[in-house]
């Protein structure tokens, strides 16, 4: 067992907790999350573990972990208070099947992540409505880092909104009308896997040319190894990250790179825009950590995608919820998704 760890959060307002609270889980490759959100988007009784070491062979490790987190959380003197609960989690996933294939947990191949959760949620006390089990959601990483942005951040105001997450892979989602637009398996708005060169390189997902084999972190360190670019130092960091920093210090392979995977990011928007008239592309996740290097040549090129008079305004902006975008995601989607109590 490992020992858990508290992130330090805003007090959340008075009454707060009368109003009903949020279990929130948060599962990456990395880390897995928890926190009590309140409906003002401040978090209580934080806490998260590493993903095991194991993730690749061992699922009931994986879940372990998740576990502690719910037993840490229900610790909380505001743990009654909770009233529905959002698992965030890294995708693929099914929410019809309440099932997860993370490509970064290799042990989780159509895992039933929400059942097993609903069941801890159970162990632990929590209840629902007149005594009844605890409603829960699971939402793809994509489309929760989408309702936290609509909810309290860079989307919100905005009716109709593309979030993206642009980072090792590139996925995404859509806000409609207002509303939370996950699809019936809850992979709508998965923006990396538009093909934008028809005749491009394969990508991981089977197709060719998506925009995740572009403009991922992953992809931009790719191409700009094979074009010639090499890190600073010998050893050095030849990730996404090193690339942009030799592009700020002008390298011509490096700018190239990042010019490249910001015309892909601008076709899909363009195209996304297009299709449902979205009126703003709020992008976070490591590789928008570049900023203008990466958002300069992203509204440069959207200039050429975006052309029918009902796009041409669509604004490209950085998302600014920072590292608790997970976890108010997953209380985010919860809250859309799921009818009062």
């Amino acid at each position: 067992m490992t020992t858990p760890t508290t992130t330090p959060c805003p007090t959340p307002r008075a009454g707060a907790a009368a109003d009903g609270l949020t279990v929130a889980i948060d599962i990456g490759g990395t880390k897995i999350a928890g926190a009590l959100v309140h409906p003002d988007g401040t978090m209580s009784a934080t806490t998260r573990r590493p993903t095991p070491r194991g993730a690749d062979r061992d699922a009931d490790a994986v879940m372990a972990a998740v576990t502690e987190v719910v037993a840490e959380l229900s610790r909380s003197p505001l743990w009654s208070s909770a009233v529905r609960c959002g698992i965030g989690s890294a995708g693929p996933v099914d929410a019809s099947r309440g099932t997860v294939s993370p490509v970064n947990i290799g042990a989780w191949r159509e895992f039933p992540v929400q059942a097993r959760v609903e069941a801890e949620l159970a162990a632990h006390g929590a209840r629902g409505a007149d005594g009844a089990a605890v409603p829960t959601v699971l939402a793809g990483d994509g489309v929760a880092m989408t309702a936290a942005e609509h909810w309290l951040g860079a989307a919100q105001g905005h009716a109709n909104a593309l979030c993206m997450v642009v980072s090792t892979g590139v996925g995404g989602g859509l806000i409609l009308n207002n509303k939370l637009h996950p699809g019936p398996t809850g992979n709508a708005g998965h923006i990396g896997h538009i093909s934008v060169a028809f005749d491009g390189e394969p990508c991981a997902c089977g197709g060719h040319g998506c925009v995740e084999s572009i403009a991922s972190g992953t992809a931009i360190a790719r191409w700009a190894l094979t074009q010639g670019w090499t890190p600073a130092e010998p050893g050095g960091d030849a990730t996404a990250a090193g690339v942009a920093a030799a592009a700020e210090a002008g390298d011509p392979v490096a700018l190239a790179a990042f010019d490249r995977a910001g015309r892909a990011l601008a076709a899909a928007i363009g195209a996304t825009a297009t299709l449902v008239e979205t009126d703003i592309a709020v992008i976070g996740g490591g590789v928008a950590a570049s900023g203008d290097i990466l958002f300069a040549p992203i509204r440069r090129h959207l200039a050429a995608y975006a052309t029918l008079s009902f796009v041409r305004d669509v604004r490209v902006v950085p998302a600014s919820l920072g590292t608790h975008a997970g976890l108010i995601g997953a209380a985010a989607a919860a809250t859309m998704l799921l009818p009062s109590p």
